[in-house]
């Protein structure tokens, strides 16, 4: 068979087609012929950015200045500025390789013994919904896994086109995730008031009473993101109250529990509150912030039910979705926290570690307000002590964080948030030298 120089022979070629044929010396070859790249099904498709944390750690990785400060993503650090092992995972971690584990597929809806003890470090052991095993848990990909798993669960469940209310503002990937499953029905509740740097306590009483009855309404369990600033608890029992008058469906992002007071118990009163109060709550849980296990993906999906019959039903229907979305959670950060958990002491060690994270978070808040009035501010930075968690809404205008990144170095978004544990005692003077310069009139 001798080679074609026809166009139509060409187009009948496959992309990375092999193609057999005898040169002019009559010797057999053969060759690789591509489609051209214009006929690719992909050539329409327009190049996009990742979302504004993302690009600004990028953009701190490309600074060759030596004194550059990230304040940006929502990764701790201790005061050396280095990524912080928690020391009761690494003996949990000695525990577990003495073991000599191996590496088989984990249950589609996770490891039994870990969603039980997350279960129970959420909930406590008191509440009637434990005892009565009225809490449908399954392990999932860290905060974010368990989101777009709850997400796609609402989807499938609730009626179409319901409304979901997320807090303004709120964690940059909420609404990305929801839409994504197809809840594109996003609506936003007041909640951040710019003028005191607190809580709109009225506008989101208000915006969740007008939503319509049976609305899904997304809370952050403790430590908002990315404000800091929290409900009190009757403000939380107000909250309470209202979902329930409008059967609102309630959704708790549990991403820091421990990591914002301290106190494990003290940090779920939210969720613990509604689910006394005869809600049925979703709970997303994290391990990335409270077990400094970011990248093992360790997380936990809760749907507290009215039964357990209606439990074991929504697990059933939680692990068709795991199955057909990526089959099975992996293992080494699930037995981590697994290994933690149940060890009464390597539990009590890691009370002590999650404690000192939340107080060095708090020691540098207080700190950086101290050090701001040192170097001459006569504003009132009141609220940076006020809130809490690993983010503070710094109150510093766009164009104030452009002067900081462009002049001093210093990142942070551009809405005026910032990663408190990206302070230290090395760079806290720079940081609020540089905050008095573009904040003074």
């Amino acid at each position: 068979m001798f080679i074609s120089s026809t166009k139509s022979a060409l187009k009948k070629l496959s992309l990375n087609s092999s193609f057999q044929g005898i040169n002019k010396n009559g010797i057999m070859f053969n060759t690789m012929i591509q489609r051209s790249v214009s006929s690719s099904p992909w050539n329409k498709i327009e190049p996009i950015g990742l979302d504004a944390i993302k690009q600004l750690t990028i953009a701190f990785g490309e600074d060759k200045d030596p004194t550059k400060v990230l304040l940006g993503e929502g990764v701790y650090k201790d005061d050396e500025g280095k990524q912080y092992v928690l020391p009761s995972v690494r003996k949990a971690e000695e525990v577990m390789f003495k073991k000599e584990l191996d590496h088989g597929y984990a249950p589609v809806g996770g490891i039994n013994e870990f969603c039980k003890l997350v279960r129970e470090f959420g909930f406590g052991t008191e509440l009637s919904a434990v005892k009565e095993d009225r809490i449908a848990t399954v392990q999932t990909l860290s905060g974010t896994g368990s989101l777009r798993l709850a997400a796609e669960f609402l989807k499938r469940f609730l009626p179409e086109n319901v409304e979901v209310y997320f807090p303004n503002p709120t964690w940059a990937n909420h609404i990305p995730i929801f839409k994504s499953a197809g809840l594109t029905n996003i609506k936003a509740y007041r909640y951040f008031h710019k003028q005191t740097n607190g809580m709109d306590v009225e506008g989101c009483l208000e915006d969740i009473r007008n939503a319509p009855e049976g609305s899904v309404i997304v809370l952050h369990a403790c430590a908002h993101n990315p404000t800091g600033v929290d409900p009190t608890a009757e403000t939380w029992s107000e909250i309470s109250k209202l979902c329930k008058e409008k059967n609102h469906v309630v959704f708790f992002d549990s991403a820091y529990q421990g990591f914002a007071s301290g106190d494990p118990v003290q940090d779920a009163k939210s969720f613990r509150t509604f689910v006394e109060d005869g809600h049925t709550p979703i709970v997303c849980q994290s391990f990335a912030k409270n077990f400094g296990l970011y990248g093992e993906r360790a997380g936990a999906l809760n749907v507290v039910c009215a039964t357990p019959q209606e439990a074991k039903a929504v697990n059933s229907q939680l692990c068709l979705l795991i199955r057909a979305m990526y089959s099975n959670p992996p293992l080494y950060g699930a037995r981590i926290v697994q290994t933690v958990l149940g060890n009464e002491q390597l539990h009590k060690e890691w009370s002590g570690d999650v404690k000192e994270m939340a107080n060095r978070i708090r020691a540098m808040r207080e700190g950086l307000v101290a050090t701001l009035g040192e170097v001459g501010s006569k504003k009132n930075w009141s609220h940076i002590t006020d809130q809490i968690g690993m983010f503070a809404f710094s109150g510093l205008t766009p164009e104030q964080v452009d002067v900081l990144r462009e002049k001093h170095h210093i990142y942070m978004t551009r809405d005026g948030r910032m990663s408190i544990s990206g302070l230290n005692s090395g760079n806290l003077k720079t940081v609020a030298t540089a905050i008095h310069e573009v904040t003074k009139e």
